[in-house]
């Protein structure tokens, strides 16, 4: 049957003309070419599907049968390739995203908004989660690739860095004086401090670098939203432990003061992950290549 797929489609036009000379000019054939297809047709058929006169043809009972099954495949077929340009050109699809809060708002936006105005036919779907959560999401199918911090190590998944930042701290207009030179690991401990959750993966980051160092994070405050860390900062409770990129802005207005250390946290990444050995969708791809050409 497949064989027949090329005769199938001849066949079909000639039945659109009843004529082999006009379907032959449709198809870009020779009539010749057309005639000898349809007598290979009725042969490997072992039935006449056609009778010729002088005027065209005229399909028979049995032709008209099998040409109403073949419109019908065709038919189909073209509806299914043309479904498939659509997941080739994006004007349908989907993407499926696991994200934390603050690396969604203060770093994935502008992605996700440039995506989309490119390719509105796609349904974007974003799962909120800290990383090991999203790590979850991924495993589990429930999203194509997460964006998380890092550093991340599963040999289940694929990561890719796609973006340097800096851990610092900041604090209120109480802590301006102390925020104009670096201080030590130990005053900074001395000081209230305001951390994420422990369950969060900048702050183990960060806990694991002061614990290398020979000290021990006792944070008066630990909360669940990178935004209320900062808010907590503003109003002088302590010292927040932020991303320095994602606090740029309470840092030019001089809400927040940076209270730099004597030696720095060294720089990590934020990057995206998926599962090894699965085949990434064209959304997919596409975003992630959006991202990282971004990044260059």
């Amino acid at each position: 049957m497949i064989g027949n797929l090329d005769l199938y489609r001849i066949f079909n036009v000639v039945c659109q003309n009843n004529s082999f000379s006009q379907a032959a000019k449709e198809l870009y054939m020779t009539q010749s070419a057309v005639s000898q297809a349809m007598m290979k047709l009725e042969n490997e058929l072992d039935i006449q599907l056609f009778y010729r006169t002088s005027k065209g043809v005229i399909l028979t009972n049995e032709g008209k049968l099998l040409n109403e099954h073949i419109r019908t495949a065709l038919g189909m077929i073209q509806v299914g390739e043309e479904k498939l340009l659509e997941f080739k050109t994006l004007e349908t699809g989907r993407l499926r995203i696991g994200v934390g809060d603050t690396i969604s708002r203060y770093y994935l936006l502008p992605y996700l908004e440039a995506f989309h105005e490119k390719y509105p036919g796609v349904k974007l779907t974003i799962l909120n989660g800290t990383t090991s959560e999203i790590i979850g999401f991924i495993k589990s199918g429930k999203v194509d690739m997460g964006v998380c911090n890092l550093p991340l190590k599963d040999d289940q998944l694929t990561v890719l860095p796609c973006f340097e930042v800096q851990d610092t701290f900041v604090g209120g207009e109480r802590y301006a004086k102390l925020a104009k030179t670096p201080i030590s690991l130990e005053t900074l401990v001395a000081q209230s401090l305001i951390f994420l959750e422990d369950k969060s993966n900048s702050r183990v980051y960060v806990e694991k670098y002061v614990t290398q160092k020979g000290y021990t994070l006792a944070p008066d405050f630990e909360l669940g939203s990178y935004d209320l860390v900062l808010e907590f900062a503003k109003i002088n409770l302590g010292i927040a432990c932020v991303i320095r990129e994602f606090s740029q802005a309470a840092l030019e207005s001089g809400e927040v003061f940076e209270v730099r250390l004597k030696e720095m946290i060294p720089k990590r990444e934020i990057g995206i992950c998926y599962l090894k050995n699965v085949s990434l969708s064209q959304a997919v791809r596409l975003f992630v290549e959006s991202i990282q050409q971004k990044n260059l």
